[in-house]
């Protein structure tokens, strides 16, 4: 049997951990910038606003009804979705994170469904008590069918966070009261497809024949419509290293001072460093790039593109840093309005193999000892405990960002740590 739980309005949920006046009542979440819905609870659903709608199309329906409104706080979010899996993860033989706020659970054959059901009950309350995070689980015999159980969970509150579809007459049941579209897997396009057939539930769906949904729909389709048929067939595999790293940011504020664009790119070559770091691999090639924006005419418009090729392959910050610095000075342009800027990083390899230069004048094994130093530091006291001095501060980072509504880094920053005072 497998479990999905998923953790309700999950951005939301974090937000109110801290803010539990908040139970109950309309919350958004903002994208960058504070520009666009990127998180609703129930409430705000019930309003009618649309996920990723501008914030100045529905400013009179946030004063109206006194929606309260953060903007992302990532890393607030990031940490607690890692609380939440650490709790589920002994609740299980295996923990398959499929998202930030979700993850499958398996359970051997030999437990039977009352068994399963306690057991995701359990953790549904560990959960709730020890993070503070509202969670639902579906439980079924293939992912699919788990994924329309935790909808259902969610959806009734009579299941009490968890629900079980476990035989034939539940499934087809579940299957009844299941749109084509909101079948995990199934995209607008396909479900264009199906609704022009006349299949507009998962049960229609499931009961055609298999010649008919090959003709229709690739080969993820077929085993999508084994899935609702109680076959489990589908595996999620576990992501593939990265072929290119990206860090990138669209500046609210457009930036015309060499300085600061130093600091971001600094910022952008650490976090890249960091993710290369993470899955043991190196990269060659690095793009920096910074330009303004094509749609104001009246800004004096300006671009830097440079493509770095490094002398041996690398995951040092310090080294990637220094590169991109070197680009930015030789193409930045005095007075030019900079509406966004980046780092690609290419040419990743597994860092078990790197050829080395006959002409390079770095010392690489002071190199990776002070850069594991660095990271045991920032791993064990924080993040950014140990950082380049060219690096971003607080001042530069609200300086071009509107995150008017950025709630505290409870969890992340000892110096922000939720206090109570009596």
């Amino acid at each position: 049997m497998f479990a999905i739980a998923d953790c309700n309005n999950f951005f939301v949920s974090c937000e109110r951990v801290f803010r539990p006046d908040l139970e109950g009542k309309p919350v958004m979440v903002l994208s960058g910038n504070d520009g666009c819905v990127i998180a609703r609870s129930n409430e705000v659903k019930a309003l009618g606003i649309k996920m990723g709608a501008p914030l100045y199309q529905v400013k009179d329906l946030v004063s109206q009804h006194q929606i309260s409104l953060f903007s992302s706080n990532f890393s607030l979010y990031g940490d607690l979705s890692a609380r939440v899996m650490n709790i589920l993860s002994g609740y299980t033989i295996q923990l398959e994170q499929y998202s930030i706020d979700e993850a499958f659970l398996y359970f051997p054959d030999s437990m039977g469904i009352d068994a399963i059901r306690q057991r995701c009950r359990d953790a549904l309350l560990t959960v709730r008590r020890g993070v503070g995070i509202p969670i639902s689980i579906g439980i079924a015999p293939t992912r699919t069918l788990a994924k329309l159980a935790s909808r259902f969970a969610k959806k009734y509150s009579g299941y009490h966070g968890v629900c079980v579809i476990a035989d034939d007459l539940q499934r087809l049941k579940a299957l009844e009261l299941t749109g084509v579209g909101d079948i995990w897997g199934i995209g607008r396009k396909s479900r264009a497809k199906l609704q022009l057939y006349g299949v507009n539930t998962a049960r229609q769906l499931a009961e055609k024949d298999e010649s008919f949904v090959r003709q229709l729909m690739n080969k993820p389709g077929v085993m999508t419509w084994r899935e609702l048929r109680g076959e489990s067939c589908i595996v999620v595999a576990e992501p593939p290293e990265k072929q290119s790293i990206t860090r990138s940011r669209t500046f609210a504020s457009p930036l015309n001072d060499i300085d600061d664009m130093q600091k971001y790119v600094a910022d952008f070559c650490d976090s890249c460093a960091r993710k290369l770091r993470k899955q043991h691999s190196v990269c060659r090639q690095m793009i920096v790039y910074a330009q303004s924006s094509r749609f104001r005419p009246d800004e004096r418009q300006a671009i830097i593109r440079a493509l770095v090729q490094l002398p041996v392959p690398t995951s040092n910050g310090a080294e990637l840093t220094a590169a991109a610095m070197r680009s930015v000075r030789a193409q930045f342009v005095v007075g030019g309005d900079y509406k966004s800027a980046g780092v690609i990083l290419l040419d990743i390899a597994p860092d078990s193999g790197v050829q080395q230069s006959l002409f390079d004048e770095r010392d690489r094994l002071k190199d990776q000892k002070l850069q594991s130093a660095i990271d045991h530091i920032n791993d064990t006291l924080g993040k950014n405990t140990v950082k380049l001095a060219v690096r971003l501060n607080t001042e530069h980072e609200n300086k071009y960002f509107h995150s008017q509504h950025l709630s505290p880094l409870y969890t992340t920053d000892i110096n922000q740590i939720f206090t109570i005072k009596v």
